[in-house]
């Protein structure tokens, strides 16, 4: 089964609510939006943001240029709807993204909430941190969350990396520079808890 097949399975069996990842309000990510120092103006892209809130919230706090990243169309098919007229304002990207070709040099932030840790494959992983070092403007701000050293070894059926501040750092190393790193617990819909680390880096001008 391909990643695509996967991931439009996972979206097909379950509401967005109900799976593990999901959160009602996306504390964290906006306040690491807001320590970024990003405006209104900002442009920004939401990495697997299909069953994502963050994109509604953001529109209500008056950004306009958002975008959308996701592997599966299903999961972006739910998001669109959710939006609902909304939904014309969203730049909707369907693609992998570690093959995904971005503008270069056009995000202000690019936010990742439990993508980058399901890259368990050292090409995988290199073929992403190259387009986030390509699309993310210098001085630009990179948000990921991951799950943390002490987190769960498996997520949807497959298996995840785990990462603290200097293991993150040093995927990154070539052109973010991490400056801030905090570790989260996510309380699942079915009352579990799990151990995420958020970290806020910026690219680095060369």
């Amino acid at each position: 089964m391909s990643d695509k097949a996967h991931w439009d399975r996972v979206y097909n069996g379950r509401a967005d609510d109900a799976l593990s990842w999901f959160q009602q309000d996306p504390v964290r990510s906006l306040a690491l939006i807001e320590a970024s120092g990003a405006g209104p103006e900002a442009t920004i892209i939401d990495v697997g943001g299909g069953a994502s809130r963050l994109t509604a919230n953001l529109l209500n706090k008056g950004f306009s240029d958002l975008w959308v990243l996701d592997i599966s169309g299903t999961a972006l098919a739910a998001a669109r709807e959710s939006l609902d007229a909304d939904a014309a304002r969203i730049h909707w990207v369907e693609a992998d993204v570690t093959r995904v070709h971005l503008l270069p040099a056009h995000f202000d932030i690019w936010h990742d909430r439990a993508v980058f840790h399901f890259l368990t494959d050292v090409t995988a992983r290199a073929a992403y941190v190259a387009n986030a070092c390509a699309a993310v403007k210098p001085g630009g701000h990179l948000i990921v969350a991951t799950f943390a050293e002490d987190g769960p070894e498996q997520c949807s059926g497959l298996p995840v990396a785990r990462y603290d501040a200097a293991s993150l750092q040093a995927q990154f190393a070539d052109c973010f520079a991490l400056l801030h790193s905090e570790k989260v617990a996510h309380r699942t819909p079915a009352d579990k808890l799990q151990w995420f680390r958020y970290f806020l880096l910026r690219r680095m001008v060369v």
